[in-house]
This record gives C-alpha cells, sequence and structure tokens, in this order.
C-alpha cells in the first residue's frame, strides 16, 4: 500500500489515493520530493481538530487553581517622561 505520492501521481490516482486514507492510512503528498500535504481520513481529521478544553471560564474557576498562587498587584511606575 503506497503512502507518499509526487504530486502528478496523486492527481492521476486520486481516487485510489483516497480510498487508502479513508481506510485509515494517512497519505503523505509530495511536490518536488519535499512533503507538502497529508490526506487523512474524514474521521481521522474530526480527531485532530477536536477541541480539547472548554471554557476559558470553566479552567479559571476550577479547583486546580488556588487563588494564593495569582498575584493581582499592580506595578506603580508610571512609565517614562517624554518631552514634547
Amino acid at each position: 500500500m503506497q503512502t507518499e505520492w509526487p504530486l502528478q501521481e496523486a492527481r492521476n490516482n486520486l481516487s485510489r489515493l483516497i480510498k487508502q486514507a479513508a481506510a485509515g492510512a494517512a497519505q503523505v503528498v509530495t511536490l518536488h520530493g519535499r512533503p507538502t500535504a497529508v490526506v487523512v481520513s474524514a474521521e481521522e481529521y474530526a480527531r485532530l481538530t477536536r477541541r480539547r478544553a472548554g471554557k476559558l471560564s470553566a479552567a479559571l474557576l476550577s479547583p486546580d487553581i488556588a487563588g494564593e498562587d495569582l498575584d493581582f498587584s499592580r506595578d506603580r511606575d508610571t512609565g517614562r517622561i517624554v518631552e514634547p
């Protein structure tokens, strides 16, 4: 089973390339001998792009973050003086 395809060969055998990707074998398309694109099944793409974390607010409110670990003090520096 072929997993690396030069671009021209990938064009000529697109159906075969898609069937192999759908079967679970990622297909690499090369351009001038360098990997340029990867064709994967729709299921694999969905798995790779699925959000892993919830909302930011949920992460901030989680008990893993202790309030004493956070520093909310402000820097009293007013910045530099700029002459007009």
